[in-house]
Formats: structure tokens, C-alpha cells, sequence
């Protein structure tokens, strides 16, 4: 019962569900902690195959555990292309919903729901994203996969807006409590029943580095940051992410 009335309150927060790719995009884990409060940094830039155009996003955000298994955040969005000043993008809504208890299955699962409004929503229309999260343990290596649903509504009506299809894995492991390697993995497939050819697919993927710096209490910095390569022809020659949160 706990469980169907989380997974309806999810659904209310953000149907359908999508949202587009972007450099600064972050691996979503299903883990919530009650009470828990953090303002959120994230960046990212990615230079296009033919090297004539590099894009770069950033965001900063405010998030709150609303319950043992609700975390909600709010950000606001910048980005920035080649040649041009760096300008507000997008309001967005974030809601994460912890399915499962911690380590009570062999896998934890999760759901993110997303709401991106954009400051030109009238062309662009409303961005939704939607998706499970699922967590575990392999020996020593904590690895992470999520499969996300990407739409967008209302848009310029000349425009076709199918449901897309991508997905985030990740591999870390902790060479002690402050640091962590690992690796990181993005991609968008297309159409989600009706995948694009591989060369027309978007996979990003290369190491990545964690940490976490304890300031005392429940305060402390923890950060993410990965350098990806493109694995396709679509895909941008280099990306460089990097996410930031102060926990208090």
C-alpha cells in the first residue's frame, strides 16, 4: 500500500515526463534523506564533432528531504554557446522518490520526475523527463542505472514531439571515505519504440571521480566530476561535468 500511494503522488508531481540532454546533465541516484537540505552546482561543456561549436551549461538549485523517501528541488538554468553571452535558460522542478528501503533488496529503486519550463516556452514548449533508478552493490563497486523518458509539450506546433528514450549508468568505487573513482555513461537512443541507426544515436562515456569533505554535523561538500568521450558520430567530441552540493 505504501508503495502504490508513492508511486501515485510521483505521477502527480510531473506527468507525462522529459526532458532534453544537456552538458551539465548529473547521474541520478535513488537514495533521500529526511530533513536533508543542500544547494546544488552543476556545469558542464561539450564541443561538437566538427569543433566549430562549444555549448556550455550551469545551474544552481535548492533541494529539501520532504519525507524518508521525497526529495524535492528547484533550480534555475544558465547556458551558453559559442560567441554569445552567457543567458538565463530554464526554471526547473525536480522530484526524487526512494521506492525501496535502503539495502532491502538486492537492488534499490527509485523514480525522478522532471518539469523544465524555458524562459522561450512558447516556441520551445515545456520540457518533461521521467524514469526509474535502480542502485546496488557488486562487490566492492556501487553501480548505478537509470532509464529516462524525455518529452516535450506545447512547443511550436510545426515541430513533431515524439517520446525519447536515454539513460545514465555509472561504476564507483570508494578508495576511502573522502574519494572515489569510477565512471559515468549518458546517452539518448531516439525515439523510445523506434530507436535512431547507432550513428545517429548520442553516448558519452569516460572515468569519473567522486568526493566527499565532512565540514562537522550534517554540513559537508560533496562533488562529482567526469570527462566523457563520444562513442558516435552524433555525439559531441568532449564533454567535461562537474556537480557540487552543500549538505547541511
Amino acid at each position: 500500500m505504501q508503495m502504490r500511494f508513492r508511486l501515485l503522488l510521483a505521477a502527480a508531481c510531473a506527468m507525462p515526463v522529459l526532458a532534453a540532454a544537456g552538458p551539465a546533465d548529473y547521474v541520478y541516484v535513488p537514495a533521500v534523506e529526511y530533513g536533508e537540505r543542500e544547494i546544488d552546482f552543476k556545469a558542464g561543456t561539450w564541443k561538437s564533432r566538427d569543433e566549430r561549436v562549444r555549448q556550455s551549461a550551469a545551474s544552481l538549485g535548492f533541494g529539501y528531504g520532504v519525507t524518508t523517501w521525497w526529495f524535492s528541488e528547484a533550480y534555475l538554468k544558465y547556458e551558453k554557446e559559442s560567441g554569445d553571452r552567457t543567458k538565463y535558460d530554464a526554471f526547473e522542478w525536480e522530484n526524487k522518490f526512494q521506492l525501496t528501503e535502503p539495502n532491502q533488496y538486492f537492488v534499490d529503486v527509485g523514480l525522478i520526475t522532471e518539469i523544465e519550463i524555458p524562459k522561450e516556452r512558447q516556441q520551445e514548449g515545456y520540457e518533461f523527463r521521467m524514469g526509474p533508478l535502480f542502485q546496488g552493490d557488486a562487490g566492492p563497486v556501487r553501480w548505478n542505472a537509470n532509464v529516462l523518458f524525455q518529452r516535450i509539450f506545447r512547443g511550436n506546433t510545426d515541430v513533431s514531439h515524439a517520446t525519447g528514450l536515454g539513460y545514465q549508468l555509472q561504476a564507483r568505487y570508494e578508495l576511502n571515505a573522502a574519494l572515489g573513482i569510477g565512471a559515468q555513461a549518458f546517452g539518448e537512443m531516439g525515439q523510445w519504440n523506434r530507436w535512431l541507426s547507432r550513428g545517429e544515436q548520442n553516448h558519452r562515456a569516460g572515468p569519473a571521480l567522486f568526493g566527499k569533505v565532512k565540514l562537522g554535523g550534517r554540513q559537508a561538500i560533496v562533488y562529482n566530476a567526469a570527462w566523457l568521450r563520444g562513442l558516435t558520430d552524433a555525439s559531441p567530441r568532449d564533454t567535461f561535468r562537474v556537480q557540487a552540493e552543500f549538505e547541511f
